[in-house]
């Protein structure tokens, strides 16, 4: 209670600042990692600035916490993300799950071809890989629009050799409305520290539950409880039944079945208990 307190506290701190920079003509840092590297004797996040505009000189710290973010579950990894300015997000956009309008933003991961697309609609604007095409290279996105940023923490993943291909998955972070929302992709290993300090809070965090193919239910659960996030949307259902990934956190987490096809949150209506939501559809 006393940590989500403070992490909105200091969220609405962060945007009365990025108003006022916005009108000095300067940009805030990002929200996400800022936010966790003040929360008091927590070891997932430091403090590394990234540039980016969050909001308009126009809008108000209030306003922004009242903000609602639309959350759609479309199919296996894909979620469709709606910001209060009407952007469009789906994730691991692979062409075989669309949602209802076409998106102004896609972002991918290769690991399957169920996570990319190599003939995406040509009328998506912004198309977002999380590999980079050079090997050893990472991919990097610092991207806004419209009222949200973007960005990506990079991870590896086994190749089909049974190797490891270096930097081959994305962790894609969204910052809308004062909410940091982070999708895990087809992750195959644990974070490092390092990995948490760049990923910061999440709010809101999508989670594959594969139980294997992606990494087993235990390592998976550590990841999750470590992030600390608010709401958990789980994602990439494969194998082993829902019921086993959700076991994990007998007693830690509430566990509630969404009433809607649409899950609408806000900085203002994140659960005061960690919360794993199963969408519909799933």
């Amino acid at each position: 209670m006393m940590l989500r307190a403070l992490a909105c506290g200091l969220s609405a701190l962060l945007v009365s600042a990025s108003v006022a920079w916005g009108q000095a003509g300067q940009v805030p840092v990002s929200q996400c990692q800022a936010i966790a590297a003040r929360l008091p004797s927590t070891t997932f996040a430091s403090f590394e600035p990234i540039l980016l505009p969050i909001v308009s000189a126009a809008t108000t710290p209030t306003q922004v916490r009242d903000q609602d973010v639309r959350i759609s579950f479309v199919g296996h990894s894909t979620y469709f993300i709606e910001s209060p300015g009407g952007i469009g997000i789906a994730t691991d956009y692979s062409g075989v799950y669309s949602p209802a309008r076409v998106p102004d933003v896609v972002t991918m991961n290769r690991a399957h071809s169920t996570h990319f697309t190599t003939n995406p609609d040509p009328a998506i604007a912004h198309v977002l890989h999380g590999w980079s095409d050079t090997p050893g290279e990472k991919a990097q996105h610092r991207l806004t629009v419209g009222d949200v940023y973007i960005r990506n923490v990079v991870s590896d993943i086994r190749n089909w050799g049974g190797g490891v291909e270096e930097n081959g998955n994305s962790i894609f972070i969204f910052e809308v409305a004062g909410l940091c929302i982070g999708h895990l992709g087809h992750l195959h290993f644990e974070l490092t520290e390092d990995q948490y300090t760049e990923i910061g809070r999440l709010d809101v965090l999508m989670v594959p539950v594969d139980g294997g193919l992606t990494m087993g239910a235990d390592s998976m659960s550590r990841v999750v409880q470590r992030l600390r996030s608010s709401l958990i949307l789980p994602m990439h259902r494969w194998g082993p039944p829902l019921d086993t990934f959700v076991s994990m956190f007998d007693g830690k987490f509430d566990i509630v079945y969404a009433r809607e096809p649409v899950i609408t949150v806000s900085v203002r209506r994140l659960p005061k208990r960690p919360t794993i939501m199963i969408p519909q559809g799933l």
